[in-house]
């Protein structure tokens, strides 16, 4: 009897959840394609770059884990940007947390690397300011829509909601971005 990891170049069909491509090979290739893609991602949202490689890097990890049960190869890139989008929801809703209780010992102000700030140019910087400004649902809408080029339907599925919240979160995203930056829409 055959069993589904057999291959279709055999001549049979693959069955279930077997792959072409083994997990290994498919999430290192997707790793060197949109690796600093989802960092950046990342990054928009949260605001340092340490915080940024490390939500890829368990957005990858978690497809590696996960890749099996995918329903085909192509919801790979979809599972790592809905991934990472949680994961800096995460980073962010733990940031608020131990803001609300402070340790006695964080007396320091903290200082973004070179690297960091040499993510984004000088020129960007007001933007990026307001964009952190945005109410998060408005910030992830258009940080989808802009930055990673998603459309309406795409950005639905990677925030799990409908497309006419997309549209009306763009819409206000855009409204007050372009309030705080003293732009005409």
């Amino acid at each position: 009897m055959r069993t589904a990891a057999m291959t279709a170049g055999e001549g049979y069909a693959v069955i279930g959840p077997a792959r072409a491509e083994s997990a290994d090979q498919a999430v290192e290739r997707l790793y060197r394609q949109y690796r600093l893609q989802l960092v950046r991602l990342a990054y928009l949202q949260v605001g340092d770059r340490e915080s940024a490689e490390d939500i890829a890097q368990d957005a990858f990890a978690g497809l590696h884990r996960h890749y099996q049960r995918l329903r085909s190869p192509e919801a790979a890139l979809g599972y790592l940007r809905t991934a990472t989008m949680n994961g800096a929801r995460s980073a962010l809703r733990r940031r608020r947390t131990s803001r609300r209780f402070p340790q006695p010992d964080e007396s320091a102000l903290s200082v973004e690397s070179a690297e960091a700030t040499s993510l984004l140019s000088a020129e960007h910087a007001e933007v990026l300011a307001a964009i952190r400004r945005l109410p998060e649902r408005q910030r992830e809408v258009l940080l989808l829509r802009y930055w990673s080029e998603l459309g309406e339907a795409e950005i639905a599925r990677t925030l799990g909601i409908s497309i006419g919240a997309v549209k009306s979160n763009a819409s206000r995203g855009r409204a007050t971005l372009a309030s705080m930056l003293g732009q005409d829409r």
